[in-house]
C-alpha cells in the first residue's frame, strides 16, 4: 500500500497553514516503516486540483487541513472518513478548502480517489500575510499528533520519533516548501537514503 500524508493550507493565512505546518512538523520529528508499505509525506499548499494526479497514484490519503464544523470552537481536532463526515464539518470555510473538497468529489466520480482519511482542525484566524498560529491551533498539534501516530501504528508502521522540533520553529521557512516532490518520502526507502546522505 501507497499512503500520501498531504498537507493543504495558505501558510500566508495564519491558521490556514497549519495543514502544512503539521505535516512538516511530523516530517521533522518522526520516521516511519512499514515491512510492507511506504508513506509519503507531501506539502500540497493551495494547489488541490492540481495535485489529482499526484493523488491518484496512492491507495490511501491522509489530508491534513483546516475544516469549518457548525457550533464548533477554534482549535477542535476532528479525524474521519472522508466518506463519513460528520455532519458539522462542510469545509466551506475558506477558498481553498472548497477546491480540495471539490477535487476529492471530482476524483471520487471518476474512481480514482483513494481511500481518504482527513485530520482536520477548525481554525481561530484567517487573516492575510500572517506567517504563524494562534495560540488555540498551536495547542491542537499535540492533539492531532497523537491521533496520526495512533492510526498509523494500528496500521503496523513503526512510529519513532527522532526529534523534538518544535511546531513554531518551522514556521518561518514554511513558504519555502520543504515536502516537494523532489523530497517527499518517510520509511524505509527514505531511511536508506538518509543513511547515504551521512556516509
Amino acid at each position: 500500500m501507497k499512503l500520501l500524508l498531504l498537507g493543504i493550507g495558505n501558510v500566508l493565512y495564519a491558521d490556514e497553514g497549519i495543514g502544512v505546518h503539521f505535516v512538516n512538523y511530523i516530517h521533522a520529528n518522526y520516521r516511519f516503516s512499514h515491512p510492507e508499505h511506504e508513506l509519503v509525506m507531501l506539502d500540497g499548499g493551495t494547489l488541490a486540483q492540481g495535485l489529482t494526479p499526484i493523488i491518484s497514484q496512492y491507495d490511501a490519503l491522509i489530508v491534513v487541513d483546516t475544516i469549518n464544523a457548525a457550533d464548533c470552537g477554534p482549535g477542535e481536532v476532528y479525524f474521519f472518513d472522508f466518506d463519513q463526515a460528520p455532519p458539522e464539518v462542510d469545509w466551506q470555510g475558506s477558498a481553498h478548502e472548497v477546491e480540495m473538497l471539490q477535487t476529492l468529489t471530482m476524483m471520487e466520480m471518476l474512481g480514482d480517489r483513494p481511500h481518504t482519511m482527513v485530520l482536520g482542525v477548525t481554525p481561530t484566524v484567517i487573516e492575510p500575510m500572517t506567517l504563524g498560529l494562534t495560540e488555540r491551533i498551536a495547542a491542537a498539534v499535540p492533539v492531532m499528533e497523537r491521533t496520526l501516530i495512533h492510526y498509523l501504528q494500528n496500521l503496523g508502521w513503526q512510529c519513532e520519533r527522532i526529534s523534538h522540533t518544535d511546531i513554531a520553529d518551522l514556521i518561518p521557512q514554511s513558504y519555502k516548501p520543504r515536502l516537494s516532490m523532489g523530497d517527499r518520502s518517510s520509511g524505509q526507502a527514505a531511511c536508506r537514503q538518509e543513511t547515504q546522505d551521512t556516509d
